[in-house]
């Protein structure tokens, strides 16, 4: 095999390097005083996203402050289920608040037709990323999983125990799959469109994948993500795409089968030997520091960063959290994360 020049995609390729790439999962945030600048002067968290100069300099600042090996598109999974017509908005300390979808009356209100134009203000956005980033750092597109989707678009925001989810896939769930299939092959869509624009591997977040039992995980979270992954290598067979099935567990090696991800991302709780044993030898890992840790810093981030890549050391590794970076963590852990995994240290 070639070997890649960018690192992030060498390992993606397959290439085991000395030391690993590097990105953080919302490592374009409020923990930033720049963002915070940047944040303030818009209205909303939507107008960010859709503000092609703002999205992209956000985008940018991490890169500029640490030199992450990539860079991952600045927008929210939300953006998708806005261009399917659902009212989405984000309440200032609260979060995301939709208009519920509950059943097939309101399906039907929902439509694909138009979501390229809605998200034309993304592509835009990665457009001028993809001009301004230096040379060695690649660009991630990324979206939302069907089953992590639909669960905003259910509930209408954050939930805890995803009662009116579970009752509609559950109860009708063919029903369900209507909603599942509208939102899968728009996504196949939306990230194949990014790649048209300039991203260099994607990424889905499965964020609620962990929630669900054995069957209703086969059905809900490893069928939609093989329907997206197959629709998108029929454009874009050469794009890596990673799988981030949060809270999979002992589902992870079936996942890993059945999706045909070019590599999986671990969430925090996943035993990094046993990635090591069971998925390394048969794709390229990224993971997976607690947020908790690096938010905690001292003896405990060392230690944690150690592990990690002693363990994950000997096959195609790149270093991440196992969820996002938290809002509080101090920029000082976060550089001297950096040295860690760089070897500066």
């Amino acid at each position: 095999m070639t070997k890649t020049v960018k690192p992030f995609l060498a390992a993606l390729h397959g290439e085991t390097q000395a030391r690993p790439p590097i990105w953080l999962m919302r490592q374009a945030g409020r923990y930033l005083e720049e963002y915070r600048e940047v944040r303030k002067n818009v209205s909303g968290f939507l107008e960010l996203c859709y503000t092609p100069e703002l999205a992209c300099e956000v985008t940018l600042q991490p890169i500029r402050r640490f030199g992450f090996d990539a860079a991952i598109m600045f927008s929210d999974i939300l953006v998708l289920p806005d261009a399917l017509g659902q009212e989405v908005t984000f309440v200032e300390g609260e979060g995301p608040k939709l208009a519920p979808i509950r059943n097939g009356s309101d399906l039907s209100k929902l439509s694909a037709d138009w979501i390229h134009q809605r998200l034309e203000p993304v592509y835009e956005a990665i457009t001028l990323m993809k001009q301004r980033l230096p040379d060695q750092t690649a660009l991630i597109g990324f979206a939302g999983a069907p089953w992590t989707v639909a669960t905003y678009m259910i509930e209408g925001g954050s939930s805890k125990d995803f009662a009116n989810t579970k009752a509609w896939a559950f109860q009708n769930p063919n029903s369900f799959q209507d909603l599942i299939n509208l939102v899968a092959d728009a996504t196949a869509d939306y990230l194949c469109a990014q790649v048209d624009q300039g991203v260099e591997a994607v990424q889905l977040f499965d964020s609620w994948a962990g929630v669900l039992p054995e069957d209703a995980f086969a059905r809900w979270v490893i069928e939609p993500t093989k329907r997206i992954v197959d629709r998108f290598k029929q454009r874009h067979p050469d794009i890596p795409f990673i799988g981030f099935p949060r809270g999979a567990g002992i589902n992870y090696p079936a996942y890993v089968e059945a999706t045909g991800v070019t590599a999986v991302g671990l969430d925090t709780t996943v035993p990094t030997k046993w990635a090591a044993e069971t998925l390394q030898k048969k794709l390229p890992v990224q993971g997976n520091l607690d947020p908790q840790v690096l938010l905690a810093g001292g003896d405990m981030l060392d230690q944690s960063v150690g592990r990690i890549l002693e363990n994950l050391q000997d096959g195609p590794f790149i270093f991440n959290l196992g969820h996002g970076i938290i809002k509080e963590t101090p920029v000082s852990h976060v550089e001297r994360l950096m040295n860690l995994v760089r070897g500066r240290v």
